[in-house]
């Protein structure tokens, strides 16, 4: 594994798009097991005014490369030699490291729906098929740094907003009932009071990732509560919150947070409300 420093910026790029895809290139880590191939794309890297690229050859090397250099942005190969991108993905998803949110552009040459459907679940942000050219490389950083997703804090997917993925690509209609169907605040009320009550299921078995779903859960609510002016959301969340605030994985009990959360989970639709204490 190793570091490469910029060549000259030769692609020209608007002014826009240069600020944005900018704060993504100061350190940048590429996991693939082929020094040819992470030598390639690092070279196109460069055209993009990249500061600092460092090359990992197993998914071992990768995790100690995300822990001691906080990549802003990472390349891994799908699965080769020693990599196994999925694995590298969710690991570095579910762990405690400043770069767990970084958007992760996954490349390979067999790219099968059932590679990219593992990809998306995984929290990689796009999917990048091999030959690619320079162009399909920029299209991918536009589309980590234009059209930036939400962040899914759940219990079995952490990761960007998996109804955007590989939107590099993607020029269609939405691809979900719920965008046509709810509005922006009633599909994030949903989504939010779901996680939630997969966190609370969790409690015993994944302590810290409950918590860390909770937490991110709250502010939602407390954002959606304060945009539907909904008085009863706001106290019901904020009895969460207070509840949460401070406290330590391991001390979380499900019998303290069920009634906690009785008020706010009646926001599910009925059929999901009636079960509401359910595994999700």
């Amino acid at each position: 594994m190793g570091a490469t420093n910029s060549g000259p910026k030769v692609v020209d790029l608007d002014p826009k798009t240069a600020r944005a895809i900018a704060p993504l290139l100061g350190r940048v880590l590429i996991l693939d097991s082929s020094p040819s191939s992470a030598r390639m794309l690092a070279d196109l890297l460069q055209n993009f005014g990249v500061g600092q690229v460092w090359t990992a050859a197993t998914t071992r090397q990768g995790l100690t490369l995300a822990d001691e250099g906080n990549p802003h942005l990472i390349f891994t190969e799908f699965a080769c030699e020693g990599v196994d991108g999925i694995e590298f993905t969710q690991r570095i998803r579910r762990s405690g490291l400043p770069c767990r949110r970084a958007p992760v552009i996954m490349v390979t040459a067999q790219a099968t729906p059932a590679s990219i459907i593992a990809a998306r679940d995984a929290g990689v942000h796009e999917f990048l098929r091999k030959p690619f050219t320079i162009k399909d490389l920029m299209r991918r950083l536009e589309a980590v740094t234009l059209r930036r997703r939400d962040w899914i804090e759940g219990i079995n997917y952490i990761g960007p907003d998996r109804r955007r993925f590989n939107s590099g690509d993607y020029t269609g209609p939405l691809k979900r009932r719920v965008d046509h169907a709810e509005t922006p605040d009633d599909a994030r009320l949903v989504q939010a009071l779901r996680i939630l009550k997969a966190a609370l299921a969790a409690v015993e078995r994944d302590p810290r990732q409950a918590l860390r779903a909770m937490l991110a859960q709250v502010n939602e609510l407390g954002r959606v509560a304060k945009s539907k002016s909904d008085a009863k959301l706001r106290t019901a969340t904020s009895a969460l919150a207070a509840y949460l605030a401070g406290k330590d994985p391991p001390r979380l009990r499900a019998a303290e947070l069920e009634p906690l959360m009785a008020e706010l989970l009646t926001y599910l639709p009925p059929e999901e409300a009636a079960a509401r204490f359910a595994a999700a």
